[in-house]
């Protein structure tokens, strides 16, 4: 299960999705996740996946790896599918007890469940084209007219990028504290609830002693690299436009139109 967690996890290429700068990326996937909430009809739906397997494709990132990033989410996928079938009114298809299966509830579970597909989909593109260093830039950049309101963006992008960067790093130290549980004799599979909420305590109090000595060694790390904020700093590699990111910008503008026709079409 933690193996196919891959949120964070960040894959070198030289794709279009990779060459694009930052920040055109992280505006795009807003713009994305909107068209996916405001999406109508089944149409404009379908016209959003296949956008998102040619987004996959032209990534060159393996189709396989891709969905892997929406498995750990499944359940909640599947659990969001189950309760639409049965909280809408409608044709009735099946009855359980209280519970009744519809049309409706059917047609609207599948769209709800696509949307959270897509959704992690486009965000996991995201990190696996991108590097942890050239997100953290593009957010600053993105979030520094705030700075005129005293939002430190600076501070704001580093936290959310080092996030982002260690989450590969504690789920290996927690898959590794399960296994070495385990061969002390440690049982998480039987019995009840309360039992195995316990033995989880075997995995959270070491994995939080290591996550804290992780921070720490960071933050003497920084100390030592003189490291003291955003105030004065300058970028080796400075973020630039290209032909590329304007030629993206006018294709989401299409796609903006296309969804938007498909949505009043509404079939």
């Amino acid at each position: 299960m933690l193996q196919n967690i891959m949120l964070g996890q960040f894959f070198p290429g030289q794709s279009i999705l990779h060459r694009l700068d930052p920040r055109t990326k992280i505006i795009l996937l807003f713009v994305l996740m909107i068209l996916i909430f405001v999406a109508e009809g089944w149409s404009a739906y379908l016209f959003l996946t296949i956008l998102t397997a040619g987004l996959v494709f032209l990534s060159k990132v393996p189709p396989l790896t891709v969905l892997k990033s929406v498995k750990p989410l499944s359940w909640i996928i599947l659990f969001t599918l189950l309760i639409h079938f049965v909280s809408h009114d409608g044709e009735v298809l099946a009855k359980f007890y209280v519970f009744k299966v519809t049309t409706e509830g059917i047609l609207y579970g599948v769209r709800i469940s696509l949307r959270l597909v897509l959704l992690i989909v486009l965000a996991s593109l995201l990190t696996f084209t991108t590097s942890p260093l050239k997100l953290t830039d593009a957010t600053e950049k993105l979030l520094s007219p705030l700075k005129k309101i005293g939002v430190p963006s600076h501070e704001l992008a580093m936290m959310m990028t080092i996030a982002i960067r260690f989450i590969p790093t504690l789920l290996e130290e927690t898959d590794k504290i399960i296994k070495a549980q385990k061969s002390r004799g440690l049982d998480f599979d039987s019995g009840g609830i309360v039992k195995r909420l316990r033995a989880m305590v075997p995995i959270l109090v070491p994995l939080f002693l290591s996550s804290f000595r992780r921070a720490d060694d960071l933050a003497m790390a920084m100390e030592a690299r003189c490291y003291r904020g955003g105030e004065g700093r300058t970028h080796m590699k400075q973020l630039r436009f290209t032909r590329l990111d304007f030629y993206a910008t006018a294709f989401i503008i299409l796609i903006c139109a296309g969804v938007a026709i498909l949505s009043n079409l509404n079939f």
